[in-house]
């Protein structure tokens, strides 16, 4: 069994839910800003969903799906929307104005489980993916998405809650999750070329894929894309039970596997 530190334990408790959202028919029109536009196959997302939903359940998550937004061609990555500490939901403003629209489409589920819901307001913007939380500390990205507006508003709402952000510089991915995540144990996984690497406080492991920093972590079980092979070999060399899926079409779309859900405690 890893030993965490105690500030880690009470920070990070397992999750028990996660909210996700069916891909839209449209999710080949999803925002790009790094990468070339490639043909997705809309019909294999919709089934790669499905085996991602699943990991989820067999980890013993209660899967909750948002309404679906047909409309929205980006509504699948649902973490951009919705920023979760402890009882609080904070909704985002996302950078992206074409996505802006995805955000009240899930106040009224995080209402119903009993979230108190706050929400970011203009100027400000912010993407989920820029906030990557480790014990106490929320590091947020400075993005094309994410401005100071919003790394100050988002500040303000959790000082509350016993949490401080810190403002990490994020110059070769969309967001800071794509650049780096954080292990159970607060040893981060990284492509430091992205990122102001001295920003964050911790061992870093530097993964060989491009799709390998962007790990999702429920409980002790750290999930990987199936493209980040070499990350997964890294990171079970470091004594973490990994489990791989498939998410190749979302990653046409810029996603990792933070991206399609948003785990929470309630």
């Amino acid at each position: 069994m890893t030993s965490y530190p105690a500030a880690m334990i009470l920070a990070s408790s397992p999750p028990t839910t996660a909210f996700v959202r069916a891909p839209s028919p449209r999710l080949a029109e999803a925002e790009l800003t790094f990468l070339e536009r490639q043909d997705v196959d809309v019909e294999r997302a919709g089934a790669q969903h499905a085996g991602y939903r699943d990991l989820l359940l067999r980890l013993g998550l209660e899967v909750v799906a948002f309404p679906e937004a047909p409309d929205q061609p980006d509504g699948v990555f649902v973490e951009d929307v919705v920023v979760v500490v402890d009882d609080a939901a904070i909704l985002t403003r996302p950078g992206a104005p074409s996505r802006r629209g995805e955000v009240e489409t899930v106040r009224a589920d995080l209402v119903r489980r009993g979230f108190t819901v706050h929400a970011l307001r203009q100027p400000a913007t912010l993407d989920g993916g820029d906030v990557l939380q480790v014990g106490d500390t929320m590091y947020v990205g400075r993005t094309r998405r994410t401005n100071d507006g919003g790394a100050a508003q988002l500040a303000r709402l959790v000082a509350p809650l016993g949490r401080r952000v810190v403002r990490v510089d994020v110059t070769g991915a969309l967001h800071l999750k794509t650049a780096v995540t954080a292990l159970p144990d607060g040893t981060f996984v990284a492509l430091p070329d992205w990122f102001d690497s001295g920003a964050v406080r911790g061992d870093v492991v530097v993964v060989p894929e491009p799709t390998g920093a962007d790990v999702l972590l429920v409980g002790e079980t750290v999930v990987v894309a199936a493209s980040a092979a070499r990350a997964a070999a890294l990171i079970r060399e470091h004594g973490f039970r990994v489990e791989s899926v498939d998410i190749s079409e979302f990653e046409k779309c810029e996603a990792g596997v933070t991206c399609l859900s948003v785990l929470t405690r309630r």
